[in-house]
């Protein structure tokens, strides 16, 4: 690790694996939530998040190697936090809610990886990379301000204060 291309390719390597596993975590978030407006927001973002690993596929192949994965404890830490919630058997009304705000926690670290990629992958002249990058911070932002907006609009008397 000795170079901006070794970084770049550290924190390629960590996304991609970040984005794989955020699918199946959506679809857990989708099927764990029993508000319409909230499931097919999980359900739209996990397609948008197979459009983003096609991106990083394609970055892979600009500087000619395989996609590979670095796990990413990040993420992975995220998941099993969320496990753990979940396994303490929540009420529907709380478990929705801890969705939105358990998807909110990857939005912001995804949006801090992207961040991080893209002046990397200037600094090595990659402009199309930058792009493809660019193009995924933007869908992570939009969907930030999407569970926002859901997280804020939350009818929150249906939980009991105490």
């Amino acid at each position: 690790m000795d170079t901006i291309q070794d970084l770049f390719e550290h924190g390629l390597e960590d996304i991609y694996h970040a984005e794989h596993q955020l699918v199946d975590a959506l679809e857990d978030l989708e099927e764990n939530t029993e508000r319409d407006e909230i499931a097919e927001a999980f359900a739209e973002h996990r397609e948008e998040t197979q459009g983003q690993i096609d991106r990083l596929e394609e970055v892979f192949e600009m500087f000619g190697e395989p996609p590979e994965k670095e796990e990413c404890e990040g993420i992975e830490g995220l998941i099993e936090e969320y496990e753990e919630f979940e396994s303490m058997d929540p009420a529907q009304e709380v478990m929705d809610y801890h969705n939105m705000a358990a998807a909110e926690k990857t939005e912001h670290y995804e949006i801090a990886a992207y961040g991080n990629l893209i002046p990397l992958a200037d600094q090595l002249g990659m402009d199309e990379a930058a792009d493809l990058l660019e193009e995924n911070l933007r869908e992570e932002q939009d969907a930030l301000d999407e569970l926002k907006e859901l997280t804020e609009t939350y009818a929150m008397d249906a939980i009991p204060a105490e």
